[in-house]
């Protein structure tokens, strides 16, 4: 790895009190040099880029202003916390980033007491640091700040705005720092903002302020009461003098900015002069995802995750061998255009995730009928829900760990009215590199139990093809389709799609001495192992359940009665998901085999590449091969 100009003062800095024994002069140094860092490191290890970038200056004011760890720093969505990972200790460590036994893509307190609270899924660092902030005061520690840094699109999450409405009804002292990367919350504006920025920030002003709000307050002529009406009234006075309007002046918090977040000495003054003020505060920052790589500032969708990339060019470095099976999201994307041209009934639905879903095809296709409704899966929903309600036929596609957010509305809001739409959850199983919080391995767990629910899996991109089709044409149910995250097996994908008979599942390879039952893709890696231990005389029958739910009865009877030995293989928690299942049905009807679960073991699984993950949980080819011979 070449090593940039700027490398010496970032070697400097181990940890955040290194940064605080520097000169203010030499921040906009440490920037450059943590920023080409994070540039050199994922040119070659691949991650999340744009928003990191983009937060540089801010993550250096926050640690050059603050006495982390013993300060706060929650952060939202972690692909905006890479430099934060670099100056807290991991500098060195950081070229394993995403990789197996390597350090995390998001900030975890398990890797590091700079990591002040998990983050990986959206919008939950204000309602975190408002209880850390009222927990301080609580404990009496005073001198204790807690920040929450929200950005990225994660402000249009409704748990942000839960916590926003509750932060002024507790003593706190919380800091919001919204990093506002053109979410479009507010115009640009001009000098009368930043004059109004320099006076409100100002230590001589605050302290005025507070002096005469607290002399107000000694004869009576103001109480606590009345305090929240005149901050939104102090709001609403700003907002007027700059005919400019913001979503936080009816929150009773006190609001300050836009500030330019790239500006590294007047971030410090400002975080300097704000620090101490008593009570909720937000502080808006405007910065520019990708921030000093041309690249990235040109186009943050496709640098949000580029994968690897030649820094001096700026080219990604793509696959070379396009003679390959396609990605499941491009099958779904094109899959989805295909219906739509049959049928106008159909929509396309997903919160903030059209290119990772590949609903773009959609977009391009049919503008009018798809719908990005941001980081909001709840309401992604249930806004489908409402489209099904009036007769169309709402596809809502959501990553299966994001669609944990909304398991409230798909129980009320879409099961119990029976309602006929297709919820695709896209990345089911282990995901790899991103880890922990990115795992779509609860979701059959979790939607088995809910009446009205149809749930499926495809073993390959034609039952993927199909299972949309069936879902599209079975208008009397709720149909979940569940598949993962990378390519399928087939390089002719397109096949002629047809309905996949509702609960019945199939037989794919014949045997005596057990019976293995697998649902999705994942029963790729059944065959890989059965092909193998055939060879060493073991005669081994393969099903291929396809519907989880209802499941095909008829077989499991057939099953039940004819092996004494079975295996179940599943790309997801082994509580509650197929093996439970089919354990629950041989009790219920008399049959005693015994059965050997495969699957993902009752604990959170690390991050690292998918054939490494499959291998720890012993799903993979050698996995099952190994259950079969001591089985």
């Amino acid at each position: 790895m070449v090593e940039s100009e700027h490398s010496d003062i970032l070697k400097s800095i181990n940890y955040p009190e290194d940064l605080r024994n520097l000169s203010i002069d030499t921040l906009e140094q440490v920037c450059a040099g943590l920023r080409q860092h994070i540039i050199d490191v994922l040119s070659e290890n691949p991650g999340h880029l744009g928003a990191s970038l983009g937060t540089v200056e801010l993550t250096v004011a926050l640690h050059y202003v603050f006495n982390t760890p013993y300060d706060r720093i929650v952060w939202d969505v972690g692909h905006q916390a890479y430099g934060h990972k670099i100056l807290t200790g991991r500098r060195d460590a950081f070229h394993t980033l995403r990789k197996y036994k390597g350090i995390s893509g998001f900030p975890n307190p398990d890797e590091s007491e700079y990591d002040a609270f998990i983050a990986g899924h959206a919008s939950n660092s204000i309602s975190a640091a408002l209880g850390m902030s009222v927990a301080s005061a609580l404990k009496q520690e005073e001198d204790r700040h807690v920040i929450a840094v929200i950005g990225d699109g994660a402000m249009t999450g409704g748990l942000a705005f839960e916590g926003l409405n509750n932060a002024s009804a507790n003593k706190n002292n919380l800091l919001i720092i919204l990093n506002d990367n053109n979410m479009a919350i507010d115009n640009n504006v001009g000098g009368l903002s930043q004059y109004l920025v320099d006076i409100t920030t100002s230590q001589t002003y605050n302290k005025m302020r507070y002096d005469v709000y607290r002399g107000l307050k000694k004869i009576n002529l103001i109480t606590e009461d009345r305090r929240s009406s005149i901050l939104r009234f102090n709001n609403s006075l700003k907002a007027l003098l700059t005919q400019q309007h913001n979503l936080f002046e009816g929150f009773s918090i006190r609001y300050f900015g836009p500030v330019d977040g790239h500006d590294i000495n007047y971030l410090v003054k400002v975080l300097n002069d704000i620090k101490d003020l008593k009570g909720p505060k937000l502080l808006h920052i405007k910065t520019q995802k990708g921030k000093g790589f041309k690249p990235a500032e040109a186009s943050a969708t496709e640098w949000h995750a580029p994968g690897k990339f030649n820094k001096e060019t700026g080219k990604r470095i793509l696959p070379q061998n396009l003679d390959e099976p396609q990605l499941y999201q491009d099958v779904f994307g094109h899959t989805l255009v295909e219906l739509a041209e049959q049928d106008t009934r159909v929509v396309g639905v997903t919160p903030a995730m059209p290119t990772g879903c590949s609903m773009t095809y959609l977009m391009k296709a049919f503008p009018d009928r798809a719908f990005d409704v941001g980081i909001a899966e709840g309401h992604a929903v249930t806004f489908s829900a409402g489209l099904a309600k009036e007769g169309l036929i709402p596809f809502c596609n959501i990553y299966s760990s994001f669609m944990q957010r909304a398991y409230d509305q798909v129980i009320h809001d879409v099961a119990l009215q029976n309602l006929h739409m297709v919820i695709c959850l896209d990345r089911g199983g282990l995901v790899g590199e991103d880890g922990v919080t990115h795992h779509g391995v609860f979701d059959l767990a979790s939607f088995r139990p809910i009446p009205n629910l149809t749930i499926a899996s495809p073993l390959n991109e034609h039952d993927l093809r199909n299972l949309m089709y069936t879902g599209y044409k079975t208008g009397d149910r709720t149909f979940i389709i569940r598949y993962p995250r990378g390519k399928g097996e087939k390089r002719n994908w397109r096949n002629p799609m047809e309905i996949l008979p509702i609960g019945k599942g199939r037989q794919l390879r014949e045997g005596k001495d057990m019976a293995l039952l697998s649902f999705g893709s994942i029963g790729n890696e059944a065959i890989k192992a059965l092909d193998e231990v055939e060879k060493e005389g073991f005669s081994i029958a393969h099903y291929d359940m396809i519907y989880l739910k209802p499941m095909d009865e008829d077989l499991l009877h057939e099953i039940g009665k004819k092996y004494d030995r079975i295996i179940t293989l599943e790309n997801g928690v082994i509580k509650g998901g197929l093996g439970s299942a089919v354990i629950e049905f041989m009790a219920d009807h008399g049959y005693t085999p015994r059965i050997k679960r495969l699957g993902v073991p009752d604990e959170f699984i690390e991050h690292g590449s998918i054939p490494e993950l499959y291998h720890l949980c012993g799903i993979d080819a050698a996995g099952i091969s190994q259950t079969i011979r001591t089985f």
